[in-house]
Formats: C-alpha cells, structure tokens, sequence
C-alpha cells in the first residue's frame, strides 16, 4: 500500500521539474557557447593543406536574448580559437516577438567588426536577415540591409558570389549561397508561396572543376541537391531544433532541417556539417541544443 507521505513526496518531486524546467530552457538560451569540433578532409582537398575555419550561425540579435555584449563576447571567444578563417552563416537579427528591444543591423554589424582572421572573415546572409527587411520583400533587386551594415563595417558578404583564397601556396574556395527561403508569401508581395534568391550555378560558375569548395549555405536543405562540385557544405538555420529530447525534435525550421538537423552528415561522398547556432527564433527556448561555435580541422583525420 503506497503511503500519503510516499505519495506526498512524489508529488513534491514532479512540481520541482515542472518548476524548473522553464528556468533550465534560459539557461540554454543565454549559455556561453560550447565549441564544437570537427576534423575531416573533404574530397579534392589540396594535398597537405590544413584549414581551420570557425563557424558563427544563428546570432539573432535583440534584447535580453542576444544583446550587444553578448555578441562582443562571443566575438571575443571566437576570435581566442585562432582559425585561419572565420565564417557567418548568417540571421544576424531577431524575429522573436519575445523581446525587450531589438538590435539594429548597423549595431549587430559594428560587434563583429573585431572578427580577425589570417584569410578573413565571410558572411552570408539568413531568412531572418530577408524577412525582416520590408523594402526586400517588396523589391527583392534591391541589396538587403544586413548586407549594407556588414559590407560598411568591412565585412565581405557572398550572395551567390564564391571567393578564391591560398594558404601555403594551396587554393581554395569560399561560396556563399543566397537565401533559400528569403522572399514571404502573401499578397501584399505577390507570392503564393515562399521564395529563394539561391543560384548554386552561379555561385560555382567561376570555380574550376578540380578545385576545393566550402559552401556557405544558410539552410541545409540545398545539400540534397548540390552534386560533387562542393567538396563540404556548412549551414546553420535549424538550431538543432532548439529542443532536442534525446532525438526527437518537435520543430524543424525545414525540410532540410528536419533531416539534417545538427552535425556532420556524410551522403553518397559528399560532406555537410549543420551548426545548432547561437540564438532563438519563436518561443526563446533551448532544451538538448546548447548553443555553439564550430571549429574545423579540414585536412586533418579524426585521432
């Protein structure tokens, strides 16, 4: 016979989690970012050529989420990793409408003008970064405003552009896709549905068959359909979900994301690696997807 006391204490128990689990979902939320590793040599990797390239996706800037410092800091934490190159997988602004103030491109844009690498830091932009920009939606020609505040700032952004850089005499290409999911739907637009500016052809037309490619693409959802030109694709835009209950994932942000969700993905050769980020859309929640910066080891096996 189960005792009042026993039943009593059970109880206590189960209100305590209740209680808590709000309290632990911020703790994610405003975590210091973990760093995650990856080593690997992508297919047609110049010989002898390690690369590493940290990884910054998913900012999301606004007040009390994402502030300012909080940015400078992971700036900071970025920068002390040493990478020989630095990318951003774009979503630098916040959409969350659980928010005390938002960050405006210039100020996001002026946080991370600190980013310091050997061969530079390279930008894409995200869904977020198009949505929020009434003009683009209106005018999708016109160059979005996250764009203007990085570029000002002296931060390179591929828009379905690709950059050729060396280090110790070895080639390789940086491309950066544009946003696959930009453009609403609705009417005011004149779009039944939602809409891409991404062009992968053009974004490799000027690359060499045999060379190295890393491809920055916001979402993963392009990876499904790229072929063996891009040696390694890299996004961000899932969050890992943002809750994450040892695999199941109740919101995916995508198809592709759905799919591929967080980490390193190896199909049929090709090579995707999905960063959980660092910031929140929707409900600021993060349950199982602690936030992170990446740090990859190209050229370089796992020991």
């Amino acid at each position: 016979m189960i005792r009042r006391r026993t039943i009593l204490k059970s109880f206590g128990w189960l209100l305590l989690t209740a209680l808590s689990a709000p309290a632990y979902a911020l703790t994610e939320v405003l975590g210091r970012p973990r760093v995650t590793r990856y080593s690997l040599v992508p297919p047609r990797w110049p010989e002898g050529l390690k690369l590493s390239v940290a990884v910054i996706a998913d900012i999301h800037a606004c007040d009390p989420w994402m502030s300012a410092d909080r940015i400078s800091a992971i700036v900071e934490q970025t920068n002390a990793l040493g990478a020989d190159i630095i990318v951003l997988m774009g979503d630098y602004l916040g959409t969350t409408r659980f928010v005390t103030a938002h960050v405006e491109p210039e100020a996001v844009a002026a946080r991370l003008v600190p980013l310091t690498a050997p061969l530079g830091v390279f930008a894409i932009l995200g869904n977020h970064d198009y949505w929020a920009d009434r003009a683009v939606q209106k005018d999708p020609t016109i160059e979005p405003h996250m764009a203007k505040a990085l570029r000002a700032a002296g931060i390179p952004v591929l828009i379905n552009a690709s950059k050729r850089l060396t280090k110790d005499g070895k080639a390789f290409w940086v491309a950066g896709l544009a946003d696959q999911l930009a453009l609403l739907a609705g009417a005011a637009y004149g779009r039944k549905r939602l809409q891409g500016l991404h062009d992968i052809d053009k974004t490799l037309r000027q690359i060499p068959a045999e060379d190295a490619v890393i491809l920055l693409a916001h979402e993963p959802d392009i990876f499904s359909k790229l072929d063996d030109r891009v040696s390694l694709s890299l996004s961000g835009h899932t969050h890992g979900g943002q809750i994450d209950l040892l695999g199941w994932r109740p919101v995916s942000a995508s198809s592709g994301s759905k799919r591929f969700p967080a980490g390193h993905f190896a199909v049929e050769g090709r090579h995707l690696i999905v960063s959980k980020g660092l910031g929140v859309t929707g409900v600021p929640v993060r349950v199982g997807c602690w936030p992170e910066i990446l740090l990859l080891d190209l050229g370089k096996t796992s020991e």
